[in-house]
């Protein structure tokens, strides 16, 4: 994985660098994210080596955190590692979506599993509930939740399997903990490889690598131009990368849209997830000539593994993009992206930069979800906010469930 500026950073002080850094090095102590990639996944192995053979869907119910992460390493590896099993995932409370999804797999083959860090999440347990109702065999589910949550006891109670979420872990910082990797596992995914790809993000950070200094000064740029440049565009050159986008768009939003600490100031870098080349004839022209408060970085893929080439024929009329004959779409699109970085490099005043992940396997995304992670970190350090929690969606949250309460009331 590489990491390439195209922004001013000369401005950046040592100690300024030092100082984030050292601040980063002491939240390992209580954030529990940062320690995953050298977790114990034994237990996970045991049960996916066990599992029933007949089962051909796993079934994730789970909104954000507990979906969104998953879904988009499994939709990254898909188009070249077929999966053991097919994955669906249960992520809103929409009618039209739920029957969609169930018109799509079989009861008797599929297993599913309910993640709800609180236990008492309304979107999931009451999908959980519609399903339960379809079919109540204990052995049919498998759930991921805090050690003694209201999903915990009930588990217990039906004899189903419970895996416990780590320690100071949040939702959308899951991914690599049992939230994605049992899943993901029950899939075929690698995950031991998954983790090797975030540890090694992990130890170039922290062990003086050489992501280190392009993560500190693209989190100090961030943060200083946070009111110039306050939207945050992802312009990934993959399909693969789709729901890989959906996923930052959660983790940046989530983590970084707060009232300031000990302050009353609102702040945030609002992320846009963007998939070239589709999007280079839409989006791209706002980022050209639009407003000058958008940052993008780039995602490209160094090797698709896949050699298509476009055939050389001539077709009446359009001889002039015999240009393209011979040419693989691997380097096609690896041109596309090129052009639209040198036209926005001419512009002169759009902050770029490209990250290169290897290929598509399991330790390239690991490596990019963990960098994610640390640069989310970093700005929220240096904006001041408290990363890890949501007060706005709580609020939400809070108010639906007396706006049910208040329901149940008047049905009695």
């Amino acid at each position: 994985m590489r990491n390439r500026l195209h922004f001013n950073i000369s401005t950046f002080e040592i100690d300024e660098k030092q100082k984030l850094f050292n601040e980063i090095d002491k939240e390992c102590l209580s954030i529990g994210y940062y320690n995953l990639p050298e977790q114990n996944i034994d237990n996970i192995l045991e049960f996916v080596n066990s599992f029933d053979e007949s089962v051909e869907n796993i079934v994730v119910l789970g909104i954000g955190g507990s979906s969104l992460g998953a879904k988009a390493v499994y939709e990254f590896l898909k188009p070249v590692k077929k999966p053991w099993r097919k994955l669906y995932f249960f992520e809103s409370t929409d009618p039209l979506n739920i029957m969609e999804i169930l018109s799509k797999i079989e009861l008797d083959k599929s297993h599913f599993l309910v993640i709800s860090k609180s236990g008492t999440t309304v979107e999931t347990i009451s999908i959980f509930k519609y399903l339960y109702a379809k079919e109540s065999r204990a052995t049919r589910y498998t759930f991921i939740t805090d050690k003694e949550s209201p999903l915990d006891k009930f588990a217990t109670k039906i004899g189903s399997k419970v895996f416990y979420l780590p320690k100071n872990v949040g939702g959308r910082f899951s991914v690599l903990s049992v939230v994605g990797l049992l899943p993901l596992a029950l899939c075929g995914v690698n995950i031991s490889e998954l983790l090797k790809g975030a540890k090694s993000v992990k130890e170039s950070f922290f062990n003086d690598g050489y992501l280190k200094e392009s993560l500190l000064n693209k989190a100090m740029f961030y943060a200083k131009y946070h009111t110039t440049y306050n939207i945050n565009c992802l312009f990934a050159y993959s399909e693969t990368l789709r729901y890989f986008s959906e996923w930052y768009v959660q983790l940046w939003g989530e983590s970084l849209g707060k009232k300031q600490c000990n302050s009353a100031f609102h702040v945030g870098v609002t992320p846009i997830g963007l998939i070239g080349p589709k999007d280079q004839h839409s989006f791209l022209q706002l980022i050209v000539e639009g407003t000058r408060d958008k940052s993008v970085t780039f995602i490209k893929i160094d090797d698709f593994q896949n050699e298509l080439t476009i055939p050389n024929i001539t077709l009446p009329y359009l001889e002039s993009l015999d240009i393209l004959n011979g040419i693989t779409f691997h380097d096609l699109i690896t041109m596309q992206s090129d052009s639209v970085i040198e036209a926005l490099k001419a512009q002169g005043d759009i902050p770029l930069d490209e990250i290169i992940i290897e290929r598509v396997d399991e330790r390239s995304i690991g490596q990019l979800i963990y960098y994610y992670e640390l640069l989310t970190s970093l700005v929220g350090k240096l904006i001041n906010v408290n990363t890890y929690n949501q007060p706005g969606v709580e609020s939400g949250k809070i108010i639906l469930k007396n706006k049910l309460q208040k329901r149940s009331k008047n049905d009695k």
